[in-house]
């Protein structure tokens, strides 16, 4: 499958060549335009070769072999997710976008495809099932930050909180002993697997979950019901778990359908 992941791949479409939408085109023309991630590891972002990476990538791939199409990748930011589909420079956005009330006025969701949440993570002989369990621990986290407030609020008594500056201290904190429990977002947590691959950080419990989802161009109905498909498809054959454990280091939790 040829592969197409570079600017020059976006610009060319930013400037006339409008994407298909609807199914029976994607097939018909044999290529399907696919914004992911600009810079939002380990979701998407360029990689040292100069090809685009991450999960959002691997999954538009599995997307186009799927349909039997040529792939081109559509790198994105994420005020420009909802326009670029809105106006046909894309046919789909896979890039880690949660789903509102508010986005679902201007487009379509598919079932969420992929894990984004804040939680709590630790080594794999800590006891820890929920918030009540922290209880006696020492937890780190970034100050000011929604896991900060979130856990204020609900965190048991004889929880001693521990707050660092910016995530690079959080993190340091961790890896040095000096608290017990990391609380920050999935990605970050991901990232601090591969850096550690011995460290066998594991996620405790789920703080906030806000899971990712695939965007569609209104109306599209045919393309929307191909694509809930195909993520039902890959659940059931744990691709997706596959990568979950590649790009995240966790398995696949639980995901909502619509």
């Amino acid at each position: 499958m040829k592969r197409i992941a570079s600017l020059l791949a976006a610009a060319v479409i930013g400037f006339g060549a409008p994407a298909k939408a609807e199914l029976s085109d994607i097939l018909e023309e044999g290529v399907i335009q696919i914004a992911v991630p600009e810079n939002f590891p380990p979701f998407g972002s360029l990689g040292p070769e100069g090809e685009y990476v991450g999960y959002d990538v691997a999954v538009a791939e599995m997307i186009a072999e799927d349909l039997g199409v040529e792939l081109e990748l559509v790198p994105v930011t994420s005020s420009q997710r909802i326009p670029y589909l809105e106006t046909d420079r894309v046919d789909l956005v896979i890039s880690s976008m949660g789903a509102n009330p508010e986005r679902a006025k201007s487009i379509m969701f598919s079932s969420a495809y992929a894990p984004f949440y804040s939680g709590a993570f630790a080594a794999p002989d800590m006891e820890i099932a929920g918030v009540e369990d922290l209880a006696g621990m020492s937890v780190g986290l970034t100050g000011g930050t929604l896991e900060d407030l979130e856990l204020t609020e609900i965190a048991p008594e004889g929880t001693e909180i521990i707050r660092f500056g910016d995530n690079a201290a959080t993190l340091s904190a961790y890896l040095s002993g000096q608290v017990d429990v990391l609380v920050t977002g999935n990605t970050v947590a991901a990232q601090l697997s591969e850096d550690n691959p011995d460290l066998g950080l594991q996620t405790k419990f789920i703080l906030n979950d806000s899971p990712c989802f695939i965007g569609v161009k209104m109306g599209n109905s045919d393309l929307l019901q191909w694509v809930n498909v195909f993520i039902l498809h890959k659940k059931l054959g744990s691709q997706l778990n596959d990568l979950s454990l590649e790009y995240f280091g966790q398995e696949l939790p639980e995901l909502p359908t619509l």
